[in-house]
């Protein structure tokens, strides 16, 4: 490896190019997979915070939805009130204790899913909070049940709320990933450690490594807003014209 940091950085890009471009994709795979993950057991985990009550509501309900709220409660607080890479080794290595080895790849994307879904879990529970009582309202009028009520009216207006709050999920765990290392995930950060007791240049390989992250997030930060943009463009458009919206969202 030639002396110098340019030389040095032209050097390892042009014969290592395969390690950090392996990293970013593993890094990739992980961040979304595991934001994804997140988003869809937030959904059953809030449907737990925000169960109706009323007072016709038998004891055995209440019990549950005590029960249901309670769980809730504890996971939110626990995986938001610990760093990551914590729950990655106790993830990791308890699994490893109580049943056995499984690749620390699929454990990766396990701890970042379980992680993603407190904060978003906390992140739609407020958007559902904002939605208007007339809502609501609106669909107990038109004779729906709960359960159909918050899948046909509550829920898409919540996660379109929440939509930008989701983007920035997807940011936050492409960097987060990093801590994976502690259990050896080969993602961006852990493989380019190779180069670095490989030829003892820390600084030359760190210093791409942190270029690689900067891509990644500017280039998710731009995609998510394009999505944004058009979603918010096409909620205007179509909206005027839509057959049955109005009908609930002018109640």
């Amino acid at each position: 490896m030639p002396q110098g940091f340019f030389p040095g950085i032209g050097f390892l890009l042009t014969n290592h190019w395969r390690v950090f471009l392996t990293g970013m994709v593993t890094t990739l795979i992980i961040a979304i997979i595991g934001t994804l993950l997140g988003f869809v057991l937030s959904l059953p985990l809030v449907a737990l915070r925000i169960l109706p009550t009323s007072p016709n509501d038998s004891k055995i309900y209440r019990i549950i939805r005590g029960v249901a709220n309670g769980f809730s409660k504890v996971y939110i607080q626990v995986f938001r009130g610990t760093p990551m890479i914590v729950q990655a080794t106790v993830i990791y290595y308890g699994v490893i204790y109580l049943a056995g080895y499984w690749p620390a790849f699929i454990a990766g994307i396990t701890v970042v899913g379980l992680n993603t879904t407190a904060y978003m879990a906390e992140i739609l529970r407020g958007s559902l909070s904002a939605i208007d009582n007339g809502q609501y309202e609106a669909g107990k009028s038109l004779g729906m049940s709960y359960p159909m009520l918050m899948i046909k009216i509550i829920f898409p207006q919540a996660i379109k709320h929440a939509l930008p709050a989701f983007g920035n999920e997807i940011i936050v765990n492409i960097k987060d990933t990093s801590v994976l290392s502690v259990i050896a995930v080969s993602d961006l950060f852990y493989s380019s450690r190779f180069l670095t007791t490989t030829y003892y240049r820390q600084f030359e390989v760190y210093f791409i490594v942190s270029m690689l992250y900067l891509f990644m997030t500017l280039s998710f930060s731009a995609l998510l807003k394009g999505i944004e943009k058009k979603l918010h463009v096409r909620h205007h458009v179509d909206l005027p014209t839509s057959q049955t919206t109005p009908e609930v969202m002018d109640l």
